[in-house]
């Protein structure tokens, strides 16, 4: 585990608050009860569970897997009068190309992740939470368990939660590596043993969830800002970051960039601080040519573009998305119709095929793209690259088929012109190996 960079002087470390310098350990029980563990969720235990929700609401934290949504009103929805079981389930599916924060905090400080789960369930009157993790992470899968033991053990987890009469039960459970798994209604068939393909909904999960139960299901990074969020109160989280952005968050700084890895900064810094004063600026004296700025599934920004802060509301604004907090640099060397191309083989193989937007589209987007990358192909391949996307957009079960179509249809239109000149140069009779005719749909 090398992914934790040496501490920046312009970050703010909440959730990396146990690491004032890079280590290789995990933080265990008793060195995590040295430094304030498990103390939140015995305030949290002393509170009314509308009282947790309340100051989470207050925190303006929201989800960090990608999509944003304000965690206390998605806690909110959950009816805890129900007679049916209520579940916590951990999204540890980390899949998002160039996203690495979520093993740092599973595979350093476990306990905490364990500690925003409780905090979770007792918010909502759970009695039993998962922690959904992919299979290739089997080094943090075998930290996880140790430190559910541990809990265990110390009674923080059981039957009889510090002997307050609260039961509360948790283990791991391992995906199959899909990424399709990693939106939520996916994740939740793959946990009751079925397909991961995504549900239609509504129903939501907080009424319809695992095994047709409420439950909440939440991003790694979100559950571990809990414990501070209820330590020390939602308005000083909130205060962290920008109105509507509270707090701090993980950065996965990858590509093109002098000192890659996983930083935390509050939210709403500038995406050129972050860049150029945290990482270090762009490898090698080159030029900033694009910036992907949450993920593979964020519309790319040209380095124009990237004096912003880096929250959800901006980087909405300018056409893109905070998603995952993978920002990958892309310096003036890169070839775009070759990022576009790998995006799109990406998408097309994880496409779970169950509506027929995302599969034909993915589909159509990875063989169009191809031949760009191959420098073969016309203007009208760009275009209709823009008409499958639009067609995509909004019309799938799940999220993937935007997740696709919009950082295609970014580059299409960002990065028209270098894509021409590309093929301009090359010779458009040219025979390619496994070339596709073209189809306009």
């Amino acid at each position: 585990m090398t992914l934790l960079a040496p501490p920046h002087p312009l970050e703010k470390r909440v959730l990396l608050r146990r690491f004032p310098e890079p280590r290789t350990e995990p933080v265990w029980i008793d060195e995590y009860l040295r430094t304030d563990g498990y103390e939140a969720i015995r305030k949290a235990l002393a509170m009314e569970p509308e009282q947790i929700v309340d100051e989470v609401k207050k925190s303006a934290l929201r989800g960090r897997g990608g999509a944003g949504f304000p965690t206390g009103m998605k806690w909110s929805f959950v009816d805890r009068k129900s007679p049916k079981p209520k579940y916590v389930v951990v999204n540890a599916d980390e899949g998002e190309p160039g996203t690495c924060k979520d093993r740092i905090l599973m595979g350093y400080d476990p306990h905490r992740l364990i500690e925003g789960v409780l905090i979770g369930g007792r918010a909502i009157g759970a009695n039993r939470g998962w922690i959904y993790i992919r299979g290739e992470y089997r080094e943090y899968i075998d930290i996880l368990d140790r430190a559910i033991a541990e809990a265990y053990e110390r009674g923080f987890l059981g039957s009889n939660v510090l002997g307050t009469g609260w039961e509360f039960h948790l283990s791991t459970h391992t995906g199959a590596g899909s990424y399709e798994c990693g939106e939520e209604t996916a994740l939740l068939e793959s946990l009751e043993g079925k397909r991961g393909n995504p549900r239609l909904k509504p129903p939501f999960p907080a009424t319809s969830g695992a095994f047709q139960c409420p439950t909440i299901v939440n991003n790694v990074e979100t559950f571990c800002a809990v414990p501070d969020i209820i330590l020390n109160g939602g308005e000083w989280y909130a205060a962290l970051g920008t109105p509507k952005n509270g707090g701090t968050r993980l950065v996965c700084l990858s590509g093109h960039i002098e000192r890659p890895g996983v930083y935390e900064v509050p939210l709403g810094m500038n995406l050129l601080t972050i860049l150029n004063e945290i990482g270090g600026g762009v490898w090698k004296g080159r030029k900033l040519k694009a910036v992907i700025p949450g993920g593979s599934s964020s519309p790319v920004l040209k380095a124009e573009e990237c004096d912003i802060p880096a929250d959800y509301d901006s980087l909405a604004k300018a056409g893109s998305m905070l998603g995952s907090g993978a920002t990958v640099v892309l310096d003036e060397t890169t070839d775009m119709a070759k990022v576009l191309a790998r995006l799109m083989k990406f998408y097309a193989h994880e496409s779970c095929g169950w509506c027929i937007p995302c599969r034909e589209g993915t589909t159509w987007l990875k063989k169009i793209t191809a031949r760009l990358e191959e420098g073969i192909g016309s203007e009208r391949d760009i275009d209709t690259i823009d008409r499958i996307s639009q067609s995509m957009l909004g019309r799938t079960f799940c999220p993937l088929g935007d997740a696709a179509a919009m950082p295609a249809m970014a580059i299409a239109r960002k990065f028209r012109e270098e894509i021409l000149e590309k093929l301009s140069r090359a010779d458009a009779f040219a025979p390619v190996e496994g070339a596709q005719p073209l189809v306009v749909l």
